[in-house]
């Protein structure tokens, strides 16, 4: 059973200043709910009840987030708003939250690597990006998904989709063989090539299920593009010492780390979630 999850969650979220100059891009709210909200109920209806969150500085509003206030809930209690906090109640009462800091920005394998702390070094665990908010409305969660993948074939997992030829640059973009529906075993793996070298257009988002053995690949593994040490070349390292498997994920997946896609992913919630409670 997979149990922890790692949210890395230390991001400037320059795309979106001056509103994440004093507030993490992972609490922007789609509705009345933020981003990472979104996460950890996706990572808890999975099965996960152990938290690992990566931060860094001016990121005090998530550690907040996930905890008790008694002045707000003094002042509502008895109110129908007390309502409005069962579901962050919940998590808070069921699940545990650790944190610890990536102090520089060297990309997501650093990012991940410092989880290691958290996570431990011995089982496989689940890894949410917040900013990539995906949900299936008709049936299970993404993450829920791929760990069923994970419990048939015990290897890492990485999500995948189809994006247009001309964006395989914004993306880590994988090439395999399918060896069911929807399931590649992974050959190659590339991040953010151009868009004229993409081995194909099959991008990795958010959403990764990884054994404990990356931890040692990504120490060994050097800074690439930008001078960031990427999970894509660890994964690769990985996929070539034994197996990693892509999945082409059932659902919708929003990239809440731009401006277009947090107004899609509003207009979504409002127009199907929202307006079907009231």
């Amino acid at each position: 059973m997979i149990k922890k999850c790692l949210f890395p969650a230390a991001g400037y979220g320059t795309r979106f200043l001056p509103a994440t100059k004093a507030m993490p891009k992972e609490m922007l709210p789609i509705l009345n709910k933020p981003l990472i909200q979104y996460g950890v109920e996706e990572a808890y209806d999975a099965g996960c009840d152990v938290m690992a969150i990566i931060t860094g500085r001016g990121k005090r509003a998530i550690t907040d987030h996930f905890d008790i206030s008694y002045e707000l809930e003094h002042q509502i209690k008895g109110t129908s708003k007390e309502a409005m906090l069962n579901d962050i109640r919940k998590l808070i009462d069921e699940c545990t939250f650790t944190y610890t800091r990536q102090n520089e920005m060297k990309g997501l394998g650093d990012a991940i690597l410092k989880g290691r702390v958290l996570v431990g070094e011995s089982d496989p665990f689940a890894v949410v990006l917040a900013d990539d908010l995906c949900i299936n409305p008709d049936g299970e969660g993404v993450l829920r998904q791929m760990i069923n993948i994970h419990n048939k074939f015990r290897c890492s997992i990485v999500a995948i989709m189809e994006v247009p030829d001309e964006e395989v640059h914004k993306y880590g973009i994988i090439s395999g063989r399918e060896i069911e529906d929807g399931v590649y075993m992974v050959e190659d793996m590339v991040e953010k090539p151009d868009n004229d070298k993409a081995p194909s257009n099959l991008a990795i988002i958010g959403r990764y299920i990884l054994t404990a053995d990356i931890f040692e690949i990504i120490e060994n593994t050097k800074p690439g593009k930008n001078g960031e040490v990427q999970i894509t070349d660890a994964l690769l390292t990985q996929a070539k010492r034994g197996m990693v498997l892509a999945y082409k994920f059932k659902g919708k997946r929003f990239d809440c780390g731009s401006v277009e896609g947090f107004v899609e992913a509003t207009n979504y919630f409002y127009n199907n979630i929202l307006k079907k409670c009231k």
